[in-house]
């Protein structure tokens, strides 16, 4: 069940400890909860101010969320596989395992995003072929910025 963040009282704690000091204690947190700190967090903590921020952004999304933990690695784990981001697969797979997910669960929502991931590579594909057989291919090239010409015939 969802429920809400007091903002307030974490920014409060934040200008307590100071932005350096809670940025190394939630990556720390972060650690022992999923074993390991992504490398953009890492990197982002050189700048506190930008980690707590997105830490912030991140968690309000999933602590207000009525999607289960577990549910949500799960997507994490299929938006990584279908973005070819192995990082985030095996971050999330790590984190979905420790949240209760089983092995085929997560072999099944790879299988998901790859159909996925496959049918948006044939889908822009057979779009962008379809320009040489028509007058243009609509406002799908004007949204991805494909400029093609029109055949002259």
């Amino acid at each position: 069940m969802a429920h809400t963040v007091d903002f307030e009282d974490m920014l409060q704690e934040i200008l307590k400890r100071g932005t350096e000091t809670a940025s190394k204690d939630w990556l720390d947190g972060i650690e022992e909860e999923y074993g390991s700190v992504p490398l953009i967090f890492q990197k982002m903590s050189k700048k506190p101010e930008v980690l707590l921020s997105h830490l912030m952004y991140k968690d309000a999304i999933f602590e207000t969320s009525s999607i289960d933990p577990k549910m949500i690695e799960l997507i994490s784990v299929a938006v990584g596989a279908a973005l070819n981001c192995n990082h985030c697969v095996e971050y999330h797979m790590n984190a979905a395992l420790k949240k209760g997910a089983t092995k085929d669960e997560i072999l099944e929502v790879v299988l998901i995003a790859g159909s996925l991931a496959q049918a948006a590579v044939l889908a822009d594909a057979y779009r962008i072929i379809d320009v040489g057989t028509t007058n243009g291919c609509g406002a799908s090239c004007e949204v991805n910025a494909v400029k093609l010409k029109k055949n002259e015939d």
